[in-house]
């Protein structure tokens, strides 16, 4: 049936490897960050292993990613996979002053996920960032103001915006929270 997920792509191994690869590291590289072998982060990947929260503490280190967007949230049955509850986003992502995100995707399998953003009033990231991504931005609530290399955008909602592997930062130097969904492609969080 279409609507069935193979169940592989619901696990912790498999986020693991789409992080793993979203980051273009090679079982050996992060294996050799972990100080592990290959064979055993080769298991874990393939849900063979589980590791020790520890390690897990590691692995999201070396991937830069929190460790808490390793953890899922129960799903409710015949939603595994397929639907994420407001209740049970994970978070997820740069973890800089000011800005919360979560995952609305419901793993990290795709060739895309879905962030849930949220900006707090006065809170920026006015040290750029490029990744080697395409990313689209819809503006939900609030107002951002978005830097795109050295170009500046004041966002109202509704605006949206796409940003293709170039350097970018923003502030929210507004009274109020702007709320914004990402899509992202590759996976990165």
């Amino acid at each position: 049936m279409l609507h069935d997920v193979p169940h592989d792509t619901r696990t912790l191994g498999a986020d693991l490897r789409a992080l793993r690869k979203a980051r273009r590291l090679t079982l050996a590289d992060l294996a050799d960050r972990l100080g592990r072998s290959v064979g055993w982060l080769s298991q874990v990947e393939r849900d063979m292993s589980e590791p020790a929260v520890a390690d897990l503490r590691d692995i999201a280190k070396a991937l830069d990613v929190s460790i808490s967007s390793l953890f899922r949230t129960a799903s409710a049955p015949g939603e595994e996979g397929l639907v994420v509850r407001a209740s049970a986003r994970r978070p997820i992502g740069s973890r800089v002053a000011g800005s919360v995100e979560e995952l609305l995707s419901p793993d990290l399998t795709d060739d895309f996920e879905m962030i849930h953003s949220t900006f707090e009033p006065h809170a920026s990231m006015m040290t750029p960032v490029a990744r080697p991504t395409q990313e689209v931005g819809y503006v939900v609530t609030g107002k951002l103001t978005l830097w795109i290399e050295e170009t500046q955008f004041e966002l109202n909602v509704g605006d949206s915006f796409r940003i293709r592997g170039q350097a970018y930062r923003w502030a929210n130097p507004y009274d109020d929270p702007c709320t914004v969904i990402w899509v992202i492609a590759p996976p990165v969080y």
